[in-house]
């Protein structure tokens, strides 16, 4: 399983643009996220097979 912290902070500053989760690998993702300072500002879309795209968007820059 990746190491959904680091991606995260790889996707802040700017080292990637996106993290993608699949289905199976949601719930993993989801207690890191949700304990994450910035986590209001990655946004995730949904897209089909279950699959989330994350982005990071600065506050006030949707």
């Amino acid at each position: 399983m990746p190491d959904y912290q680091q991606a995260l902070q790889q996707l802040v500053a700017g080292k990637i643009g996106e993290i993608t989760i699949k289905p199976e690998n949601f719930f993993a993702f989801r207690k890191v996220w949700t304990d994450f300072p910035q986590r209001n500002e990655i946004v995730g879309t949904a897209q089909r097979g279950g699959i989330i795209v994350y982005q990071f968007h600065e506050s006030g820059k949707h």
